[in-house]
């Protein structure tokens, strides 16, 4: 793209727990004149900004709508159990669910796990978001289980967590609006976190022109390779000798044989 084609600035949605800062850094390094600008949202905020041309792409959980939007998945998150410090599930490396099963697991109103069935014992009533219930679990209420990213989001000093191997778990994929061509920053962005490199054919806008420097050096090569291939007459115009000239080294051999072939008078 050039000129007019290309768009003032690349929108990027990402959601809580989701860290797109190497893959950003990457971009302002092969896109240094198109800007990036970051859009947070929510998990259930996302896909509706990508559906509705808010963002060009974006860093969400799945599942998401195929109809709708097109989807990368890049990976697959632990999902933890949090749990105050002096929990005594603290003594363990990982927690199973069958260990939460006297427990009160609080599943707040945006849970980003695909339960069949909830853990635990149900709370009173269900937190409105996951910051809510890190607070209850704070204050002896419950436990609550999250992908790890968003314990992290949510660190406490008088909190900890603890992995959960047979708990759901949550997949973060690389999303846009679906269409029939994919548009070309878009593209890029899908080869800055696929590691393509700089120099890779794919996710790439355009090719750049080769520089005037390396095409002149071409055309020399070409014209090089012209006159050692008009050589053979070179060659032979130098074999051939000049008009009324006999060839130097028989005609002084020649000359000199007929002197010493005849004989002097005595």
């Amino acid at each position: 793209m050039t000129g007019s084609d290309i768009p003032s600035s690349f929108r990027l949605a990402y959601v809580p727990g989701v860290t797109p800062t190497k893959w950003v850094r990457v971009w302002h390094e092969r896109l240094p004149h198109v800007p990036l600008e970051l859009v947070q949202a929510t998990a259930a905020e996302a896909p509706g900004l990508l559906a509705g041309g808010d963002a060009d792409a974006g860093l969400v959980r799945l599942p998401v709508d195929r109809d709708v939007l097109s989807a990368i998945p890049l990976y697959t998150e632990t999902t933890v159990v949090v749990i105050p410090k002096d929990h005594v599930a603290t003594a363990a490396e990982e927690v199973s669910l069958t260990e939460l099963s006297d427990e009160i697991v609080l599943h707040p109103l945006d849970d980003l796990l695909d339960w069949e069935t909830l853990p635990g014992r149900p709370a009173v009533e269900r937190p409105a978001t996951t910051a809510d219930a890190i607070e209850l679990v704070a204050a002896g209420v419950g436990v609550l289980l999250v992908p790890q990213s968003l314990a992290r989001l949510h660190h406490r000093k008088d909190l900890t967590y603890r992995p959960v191997p047979d708990a759901p778990a949550s997949r973060v994929a690389l999303s846009w609006p679906e269409a029939e061509l994919t548009p070309d920053l878009v593209e890029e962005f899908i080869g800055i976190v696929r590691g393509r490199t700089v120099n890779s054919t794919r996710g790439r806008a355009a090719t750049p022109p080769r520089p005037a420097k390396a095409k002149d050096k071409d055309k020399a090569k070409a014209k090089g390779k012209d006159r050692r291939g008009g050589a053979g007459g070179g060659s032979g115009a130098r074999q051939k000798p000049a008009a009324g000239r006999k060839p130097q080294a028989g005609g002084r051999a020649g000359g000199q044989s007929g002197k010493r072939g005849k004989p002097r008078g005595r």
